[in-house]
């Protein structure tokens, strides 16, 4: 096919996608962006990148613990602005200090994470963190922007099982490699929003960026450890408390709830 006519057909197909999807809501504020995968089809993506995730690592067996995060992360779901998707949060059992996200609603805390808390205002830092990933669809947008159009086609029209195969492969790399500098920066911002509306108090965002910052200085810190770009931590914590004075959280009074995350962390192993 000659050069001229690719670009006329990647326009032309493009085109078509923007008449057929349209904006849907990715933070808070009204946040809007184009999304050519459907929900549905994210959600497909998801569940099979979760089974390849439960093959490769161990989770938990206290349901005491899953139930409690899962309550926390639940908190922030009905707060956030996305709630057309099933989260669901899991506990791996792991000293890494870790958390991640992959499209349609799938969220991860490592025990190695949790040790390190000291409140529940501080979980609910990192698991808003994690819900403000999937409600700006940065794992879905980053396979807009990676995979090629046939294959974002055949996911968004649901056509093809080998393209959803394929986006699962490739999602599930990307999410080794972490999200970009600003991705990070927004999830950080949609976290101390939603802390808020969910009854956090917001410096519990500061004061775990603080706890990793320490972890920085000793070479230690591996959360998100593979983003080629990620900001530094010191850089997040300046971003976190300017956050903090542009939403009127500076001087909340909300409660950081230790005494009942401590009951829950003095179950870790």
């Amino acid at each position: 096919m000659r050069p001229f006519k690719s670009i006329y057909l990647f326009i032309f197909l493009l085109g078509t996608c923007l008449l057929i999807f349209h904006c849907a809501t990715t933070g808070p504020g009204g946040k809007k962006a184009v999304i050519l995968i459907s929900t549905e089809q994210e959600v497909s993506i998801g569940k099979q990148m979760a089974g390849e995730v439960d093959k490769e690592y161990k989770t938990s067996q206290d349901t005491v613990v899953q139930n409690y995060i899962s309550r926390v992360g639940n908190k922030l779901v009905q707060v956030s602005d996305r709630k057309d998707l099933e989260y669901h949060f899991t506990v791996i059992d792991s000293k890494e200090i870790n958390a991640f996200a992959i499209p349609g609603g799938y969220i991860y805390i490592y025990t190695g994470l949790l040790k390190l808390m000291e409140s529940e205002a501080e979980l609910a830092g990192v698991l808003g963190h994690e819900v403000g990933h999937i409600v700006a669809r940065h794992g879905v947008r980053r396979l807009q922007q990676v995979i090629g159009i046939s294959i974002l086609l055949d996911i968004a029209l649901g056509k093809s099982s080998e393209a959803v195969k394929q986006g699962v492969s490739v999602g599930i790399g990307l999410m080794l490699q972490g999200f970009s500098r600003e991705n990070e920066l927004e999830a950080d911002y949609d976290a101390i929003f939603y802390m808020s509306r969910a009854g956090y108090n917001p410096h519990g965002m500061v004061d775990l960026l603080k706890k990793l910052n320490e972890l920085d200085k000793s070479g230690k810190n591996v959360i998100e450890k593979l983003a080629a770009d990620h900001p530094p931590t010191v850089k997040r914590i300046e971003a976190a408390q300017q956050n903090l004075d542009s939403l009127g959280y500076a001087n909340s009074t909300l409660p950081l709830m230790q005494e009942d995350y401590k009951k829950i962390k003095d179950r870790l192993k």
